[in-house]
């Protein structure tokens, strides 16, 4: 049997600094401006990101609201102890602004062996105008948790959030960005997975005007298992990028990142960019990486561009897939032959398409919610079709 030859993984990482993978750094001058040619803005909407690329005054963050359970902690600290406790400085210069502006750091600390039965539920809601923040949250040795964080109003928000998961855990994490029409939102999500610790990750993207997050992942000891599912509809006019680096930075660890969208709408715009690097210490590792994309009318584009970085051929398994396709032709066929009308073939097509993803948030809530927000999807989409046909 492998095991770690590494006494210390975490010591081991080296720093890798190419196009795909900037040099992270508080220092904004380590962030220039982009002008949309560089490999990790050539998808983005820089003109509509600008509010957020521009340096300025210390910006107050969200309005936070939710319960806090017995045991769990709660609490403001100072941008100076944020940086202290979190897992990696900026990889760009919407998160290195986003440290740079924040009033506070937002902490949340889970306690060792907790079992927190009940989700914990926060909302930050958008007052309008421009917030910027950072969060970090800690989950301590052989907890169980469920952390769900969801977004509303309207805000031009930058931020920076880290979550380090202890040996052992148990934890989900689900965000959900249900912002008003005119909302910007970008930063960088970092995440460590302690030895033997299962994350889950859930990202879902109903609304806003445009949305970029980094999802930055990396393990601090062997055995540690992620999965990471996504879900996003983009309509008419709306941006929604998701860059994914998983960094397999230790031995007999395990991910899997499966992101699924639909799109409709003249001028909907999806990224997904999947990153996967195997170090040479990560020996034993399985890696599978997915993105599929739907595209419902016409005027739509998807971006999608899976990577694989291997340096050891000592590895139990690694893959990508990305598909961007219209309504399967057969599947339409199938259904109607049975009597169901086009419209009701397609709705049950794009439900069955989101619900390998909605299934897995484990919040009954919010799994209900992400359905009706579908549904209205939907409806728009038969709306505009009918439109186009009359005409």
């Amino acid at each position: 049997m492998t095991t770690a030859t590494v006494p210390n993984v975490a010591g081991a990482i080296e720093t890798i600094e190419s196009h795909l993978h900037p040099e992270p750094s508080y220092d904004i001058e380590k962030h220039p401006m982009p002008s949309g040619r560089e490999e990790i803005w050539r998808f983005s909407p820089i003109k509509v990101l600008k509010p957020l690329l521009k340096e300025g005054e210390i910006a107050e963050g969200l309005d936070w609201s939710g319960d806090v359970p017995e045991g769990v902690e709660w609490k403001t600290l100072s941008t100076e102890q944020g940086r202290e406790l979190a897992i990696e400085p900026p990889v760009d210069r919407i998160s290195a602004i986003a440290a740079a502006r924040s009033a506070a750091t937002q902490y949340l600390r889970v306690p060792a062996e907790a079992v927190i039965d009940e989700p914990i539920v926060f909302i930050g809601n958008g007052k309008g105008g421009h917030a910027a923040e950072s969060f970090v949250a800690e989950f301590g040795p052989h907890s169980k948790a469920t952390l769900v964080l969801r977004f509303e109003g309207s805000a031009q928000y930058a931020c920076k959030y880290d979550f380090r998961v202890a040996d052992g855990a148990e934890i989900n994490l689900v965000y959900v960005n249900d912002w008003a029409g005119d909302t910007v939102h970008a930063g960088q999500i970092s995440l460590e997975v302690g030895r033997d610790a299962r994350v889950r990750t859930v990202h879902a993207t109903m609304g806003g005007r445009a949305l970029r997050i980094a999802e930055r992942a990396r393990y601090a000891g062997p055995g540690g298992e992620l999965e990471q599912f996504g879900l996003y509809f983009a309509d008419a006019g709306q941006d929604v990028e998701h860059r994914m680096f998983v960094d397999h930075n230790a031995p007999n660890t395990k991910s899997n990142v499966d992101y699924r969208g639909a799109l409709q709408g003249k001028g909907a715009h999806s990224v997904w960019i999947g990153d996967v690097l195997i170090r040479k210490v990560a020996l034993g590792i399985e890696t599978y990486e997915s993105n599929k994309n739907l595209v419902l009318t016409e005027g739509c584009q998807a971006d999608s561009v899976p990577n694989l970085e291997i340096e050891t051929g000592d590895i139990a398994g690694a893959g990508h897939a990305s598909s961007t396709g219209r309504f399967d032709d057969n599947q339409l066929f199938y259904l109607m032959s049975r009597g169901i009308t086009e419209e009701e073939s397609r709705r049950l097509i794009v439900h069955g398409f989101f619900n390998d993803i909605i299934r897995r948030i484990g919040v009954p809530q919010i799994e209900k919610k992400l359905y009706e927000q579908v549904e209205r999807e939907l409806e728009l989409v038969h709306g505009s079709t009918n439109s186009g046909d009359e005409a």
